[in-house]
């Protein structure tokens, strides 16, 4: 049936273009939908054909509109308007030629566009406080760490890589020759009271960490029980920054390796008393704690990840501020049980996106890491690679 207006050389090209326009139906809609490139068709017709279709109007006569918003398309060189934008055809006149031409381009290949994988590296920092206090809770952190450990590769399905190291809140006098006197540098060897006072290496890695292929629960039991002979000028957040800083994680460094560009960071601070500047309360003997405040720690560690805070994760056992108050630490009597309140810890992993507060005077850390599972989980599946 022909249509009011149409020339016949319009409607000739018309039935030239039904094939075309038909490729790019259901089917090129679908595959547009999945993210593939619609086919790129080029009409180059006379211009006495485009004259004549420009003046018969581009609406189906019975719809009466202008527009060309419905979806059947019945006039030349008018497509579908499903597929709002996307140049499945342009019409152009030539007044030197009466040829059609359709330029394809790239034909749509069905697929669909690749799902993010999430991390598939983790770099775990473990920042854990060496005064003298500390022996049961570095002993619950041991306990607590297989299960953590194999919870997190049970749920980080993308996660293929772990690297695993700890550090002191002090310079780790103790530490092996090269590493020792320097904060932040990660742990090969223990000693002094209530360590496990060993040479934990070698580590699979050949270098100062553990990685996926050691046999985690023996390595960690060895280089977390760092012993309660530190300092008590407790300065995690200044081995925490020395511990991802280029200058230790450079070539031939005592963390050369630790940190990768690629990994997600994953940092759990463990110390119960506050990284502040004081002056110790019972011989009135300064105190400084880590330099800085809560945002230049912030930004210390954010910077080590490209400026992308959603591809770090803050764990901190510490003693939070009420209404889950540890019992006061009696620090001028040598008392071991309670906390110091940690309010610029807290403060600093609040934070992040992806940061969690738990209580250092716990009976044991299941619970605390059993609900972090599910913060790095999200961090993992959410993050950005580098680039």
């Amino acid at each position: 049936m022909r249509r009011p207006g149409l020339s016949p050389s319009a409607l000739a090209l018309l039935l030239a273009l039904t094939p075309a326009l038909a490729c790019s139906g259901d089917d090129a809609r679908e595959g547009a939908s999945a993210g593939s490139t619609l086919p790129t068709v080029t009409i180059t017709a006379s211009a006495s054909v485009s004259a004549s279709a420009s003046a018969s109007g581009t609406t189906d006569s019975s719809s009466g509109s202008g527009s060309g918003s419905g979806s059947d398309s019945d006039s030349a060189g008018v497509t579908d308007s499903d597929d709002s934008g996307a140049s499945a055809s342009s019409a152009s006149a030539s007044a030197g030629s009466g040829d059609v031409k359709f330029d394809l381009g790239l034909l749509p290949d069905g697929g669909e566009l690749p799902e993010d994988t999430g991390c598939e590296n983790v770099d775990l920092l473990f920042v854990i406080d060496n005064s003298g206090s500390m022996a049961d809770e570095q002993q619950n952190l041991i306990n607590s760490f297989p299960g953590f450990a194999e919870a997190m590769k049970s749920q980080l399905e993308s996660a293929m890589s772990y690297h695993v190291g700890v550090v002191t809140s002090d310079n780790n006098t103790f530490n092996n020759a090269g590493c020792n006197n320097k904060p932040g540098a990660l742990v090969t060897k223990t000693g002094g009271t209530s360590s496990s006072n060993q040479n934990c290496l070698p580590y699979a890695s050949g270098k100062n960490f553990m990685d996926e292929n050691d046999n985690l629960d023996q390595k960690f039991q060895c280089a977390a029980k760092v012993g309660t002979q530190g300092s008590g000028n407790e300065q995690p957040m200044l081995a925490m920054g020395e511990a991802i800083s280029g200058a230790l994680n450079g070539p031939g460094a005592c963390n050369d390796g630790f940190i990768r560009e690629d990994a997600l960071l994953v940092v759990v601070i463990i110390t119960d008393e506050e990284d502040d500047h004081e002056v110790e309360a019972c011989q009135q003997q300064p105190q400084p704690g880590s330099p800085g405040e809560p945002s230049d720690w912030y930004n210390t560690l954010v910077s080590a990840k490209d400026g992308v805070e959603t591809n770090i994760v803050v764990l901190s056992l510490v003693g939070p501020p009420a209404p889950n108050l540890c019992p006061a630490l009696n620090k001028c009597n040598g008392g071991i049980e309670g906390a110091e309140v940690a309010s610029r810890i807290v403060q600093f992993t609040e934070m992040f996106s992806y940061g969690t507060t738990g209580q250092v005077c716990a009976p044991n850390f299941d619970t605390f890491f059993s609900e972090s599972i599910g913060v790095i989980d999200s961090a993992c599946k959410n993050f950005q690679p580098p680039g």
